[in-house]
């Protein structure tokens, strides 16, 4: 018996995802890829960590890590 086609397997694969009560979504998210990824991410970071609130951001990022050894 030949396999079938990925269409007809992907369709089949979604339509137990429907059945299960999912539905597909579609997001957008950076290139981390993109050229200008690298320098857009650090001009952000060292805005963020030169502002007057730095310490206290930084104060709630350390409260809210989940570094997982707890």
């Amino acid at each position: 018996m030949p396999s079938k086609p990925s269409r007809v397997k992907v369709g089949e694969h979604r339509a137990r995802l429907r059945a299960q009560g999912l539905r597909p979504i579609q997001i957008w998210v950076p290139d981390v890829r993109a050229p200008s990824f690298k320098t857009e991410a650090r001009r952000q970071s060292l805005a963020v960590a030169q502002s007057a609130q730095a310490e206290d951001d930084q104060a709630f990022i350390n409260a809210v890590y989940d570094r997982g050894d707890e």
